[in-house]
């Protein structure tokens, strides 16, 4: 995916046709397309900026929305293998969901070594 132009090009582009320049000129000199000239334009009229979007999410949502209970429900079930959680989670899921789940909230399995002697 192409990454968006910068806030300071699309800002002098805006401005250039505010003090009076051509829409083609504008796009000439800036090397943009006539349409995303109009929808800067059309951007700054509806938010009163002409910044690029950021806030959206890239991907499918995951299935576990609700970290803080599945976080409670791995403290309580993390000594189960993931498809033993996935068969008792409320709703339906994989146990590759449960494992990414458990990447998201941080949760490992790994236990804490002690040296031999030092109980």
């Amino acid at each position: 995916m192409a990454s968006p132009y910068s806030l300071d090009l699309r800002q002098k582009a805006v401005d250039a046709v505010d003090q009076g320049q051509r829409k083609c000129d504008v796009c000439r000199m800036f090397g943009i397309s006539r349409n995303t000239l109009d929808l800067w334009l059309k951007r700054r009229e509806q938010t009163g900026s002409v910044a690029a979007n950021t806030d959206y999410y890239h991907g499918p949502q995951p299935k576990i929305n609700d970290l803080e209970a599945f976080r409670a429900f791995a403290q309580k079930y993390g000594h189960l293998t993931q498809k033993e959680m996935a068969r008792l989670w409320p709703t339906t899921v994989s146990a590759t969901t449960i494992g990414l789940a458990l990447k998201r909230i941080n949760f490992t399995r790994k236990k804490n070594l002690s040296l031999p002697g030092t109980r």
